[in-house]
């Protein structure tokens, strides 16, 4: 029988692979041994432990979101604007990419992907939708959010500084920025930034998979993840 694989580079099938066939043994870390282990590995990781910010803001659809409302999922968040000449289209695909090695798991059903424009006067309704098709997102498991109208017009730059990631309005209406990718444990808080677009895709999904596993008892993703191997090598 002929299998059907899912759009994603082979690199990035080999990474879920081993992720799943490791997740018994080598990714069974406790969540405190792979944050140091990524302070010497992943120099672009910081470990955090903070209550997120909370925001309420809405998508693209005009319904409101809040943080509150993805309680019991692993939160992977980040900040862009869609007329970004250079780094947001670049985050978003890397993005787009984790985002297919987390889905092809069973770790699909337990993380959300969270774009929020800061550029909410022009990205709304159908100029959200279209960025997400355009790079590769999946609105299964993501969302982009902007501001709701008649609110402050910086408002989602506000949050984006509460979240370790500032921009600022240059004079041609570009915004010049840093890149943070942040992680929120299904409790709620902030407990990992990885900065820049240089970070390893999979050291990301490595640290979702032990949030996850450290908020479900008795290995249910590992469980999962083992049962999704066998069904496709079985």
């Amino acid at each position: 029988m002929t299998v059907r694989l899912p759009n994603i580079s082979r690199r990035s099938l080999l990474g879920a692979i081993v992720l799943s066939a490791s997740a018994s043994s080598a990714f069974a870390h406790s969540l405190a041994e792979l944050s140091q282990e990524f302070v010497t590995e992943e120099k672009f990781f910081q470990p955090v432990d903070v209550e997120a910010p909370s925001f309420t803001l809405q998508d693209a659809d005009g319904r409101k979101v809040s943080l509150a409302d993805f309680k019991g999922k692993v939160v992977v968040l980040h900040f862009i604007y869609t007329n970004c000449p250079d780094f947001c289209p670049l985050h978003a695909e890397k993005i787009a990419e984790i985002q297919k090695m987390v889905n092809i798991t069973p770790m699909k059903n337990m993380v959300e992907f969270l774009s929020i424009t800061t550029d909410p006067k022009r990205d709304f309704g159908q100029v959200l939708k279209d960025f997400g098709t355009n790079h590769g997102l999946d609105p299964v498991n993501w969302t982009f959010l902007t501001a709701a109208p008649g609110g402050p017009e910086d408002s989602t730059r506000e949050l984006a500084k509460s979240y370790g990631a500032e921009f600022k309005i240059m004079p041609n209406g570009d915004q010049m920025h840093g890149v943070v990718t942040s992680v929120i444990r299904a409790d709620g808080r902030l407990v990992a930034r990885f900065h820049s677009l240089k970070f390893e895709n999979l050291n990301l999904v490595k640290f979702v998979n032990a949030l996850i596993n450290d908020h479900h008892p008795v290995s249910h993703a590992a469980q999962g993840l083992w049962g999704w191997l066998k069904s496709w090598f079985g």
